[in-house]
């Protein structure tokens, strides 16, 4: 009975995070504010620039002609025209963005919207059916709270708002051996659009051995299919596109630029680690090899022991957990990246189950780093930030910046290390990994691959 009521609990938990998530979406896209879906808005007239031969979808002038000929219900200001203008989409994603393109615009920012919100939802579904059985309750409030917090996802309608949902699906598909030609077609998409955050994904599979590495040499081949031939497409049209792709990426890094690790505050802070690094240096070298020397030993750490591991169910949602944080701290991500961590979910439930005190402190790491990465805590922040009217320069200003940006990289880095040390004892350690796997929710749900 007990268990029973606590199910349910756990599942209107969800469906509640569900309903703020639809809602607070709505409300969000509906407004009149020029910045809904900019980086939608993005990928969609880089798709529609090759319709319109001769345009190169990297230079800002074509982007911006196009533009002006498009008549949209609600026109950008100048400042988010930027956006709009300065393509930072790999080739790779034009075979996708192309399919928007041909659309009308009204059309294809529905569907582009209702893609992002769907995805989400049945990769927090997923999750919940894989780790829900043992531990309804937690599973209902880690994952009901995560899909409320996540309404940037459909605001900015960034193609991660649906890339890290299919990394979600094809880890699934992956470790169950269920719809696997699905994990594959999602795998893929993802390495098309978000390589920086499905490549420790695809990684971790490919270092399984089998059959996860077949499922990974699989979509690396889908993703060849299509993307070689939209590369030789752009190389076709724009011979000098690689300069004015790094050129973008330049005016948006940049110091002062949007995506500036030592400026990038707001709502949908900066979750790479270089926004810690670069308070303390101010040269984006000093503070980028600082960051890379504390991300790349953990990194090499997770492929020795993912290459050692004796490949369970237990072991790849240990190694996914621990992935999910660490491929958001080396280079360039945001907040609506972070909902990757929802694959921590499974080994969290799996350590909590063992009621000793590595279940505690996996709900704890876990919990802070759903926390940090959640977009209501930084809204409230920044409207009680504004509300005080505190000034941002000086000493005091420095610290406030610094009370502004740590916590969501450091709560992840925090998580990754919690993750990847208890992988370690579950390499090293077989007994260990018996009393995680008897902890296993996976299996009570779906049958592991023979």
């Amino acid at each position: 009975m007990e268990k029973s009521r606590a199910w349910k609990d756990g599942l209107y938990l969800l469906l509640l995070g569900n309903v703020a998530f639809v809602l607070i979406s709505l409300l969000l896209v509906s407004r009149p504010d020029s910045a809904a879906a900019m980086d939608f808005r993005t990928a969609y007239y880089s798709g529609q620039c090759l319709l319109h031969s001769p345009c190169d979808p990297y230079s800002e002038h074509d982007i911006d002609a196009l533009y002006r000929r498009h008549v949209e219900r609600v026109p950008v200001s100048a400042r988010n025209r930027l956006v709009v203008t300065n393509n930072v989409y790999l080739p790779t994603s034009f075979p996708f963005t192309l399919l928007f393109g041909m659309l009308p615009f009204d059309w294809a920012i529905v569907l582009w919207c209702l893609l992002i919100n769907c995805s989400l939802m049945v990769a927090v579904g997923l999750i919940l059916c894989i780790a829900a059985p043992r531990a309804p309750l937690l599973v209902g409030t880690l994952l009901g709270f995560c899909i409320a917090t996540s309404g940037s996802l459909a605001f900015l309608g960034n193609p991660g708002g649906f890339i890290v949902p299919f990394c979600v699906v094809s880890a699934c598909c992956f470790i169950y051996g269920r719809y696997v030609p699905l994990g594959i077609a999602c795998l893929a998409v993802s390495l098309a659009f978000k390589p920086h955050d499905a490549w420790l994904i695809w990684l971790c599979f490919f270092l399984a051995g089998r059959p996860y590495r077949v499922y990974a040499l699989k979509a690396l081949a889908v993703f060849a299919a299509f993307s070689l031939p939209a590369i030789a497409w752009v190389f076709w049209i724009s011979p000098h596109w690689i300069t004015e792709f790094g050129a973008n990426l330049h005016f948006w890094s940049q110091k002062g630029g949007m995506n500036d690790p030592s400026g990038g505050h707001g709502a949908c802070l900066l979750t790479n680690l270089q926004t810690v690094t670069s308070f303390f240096w101010a040269d984006p070298h000093t503070y980028d090899l600082a960051s890379y020397l504390i991300c790349a030993p953990l990194i090499v750490i997770w492929v020795f022991l993912t290459l050692r591991a004796r490949t369970s169910t237990s072991s790849l949602w240990m190694a996914l957990a621990s992935a999910s944080a660490l491929t958001l701290l080396p280079v360039y991500h945001r907040q609506y990246d972070t909902k990757l961590i929802i694959l921590a979910v499974p080994a969290c439930v799996a350590l909590w189950m063992t009621k000793g005190a590595l279940g505690r402190f996996a709900v704890a790491f876990t919990a802070v780093a759903f926390f940090v990465s959640g977009d209501l805590p930084w809204v409230a922040f920044l409207g009680y930030f504004n509300h005080q009217h505190w000034s941002a320069t000086g000493r005091y200003g420095r610290l406030l910046l610094a009370v502004w940006d740590f916590p969501t990289p450091l709560g992840l880095l925090a998580m990754g290390i919690f993750y990847l040390w208890i992988y370690a004892r579950l390499v090293r350690s077989p007994q260990a990994e018996e009393t995680t796997a008897q902890a296993e929710t996976g299996p009570s749900t779906l049958p592991h691959p023979a």
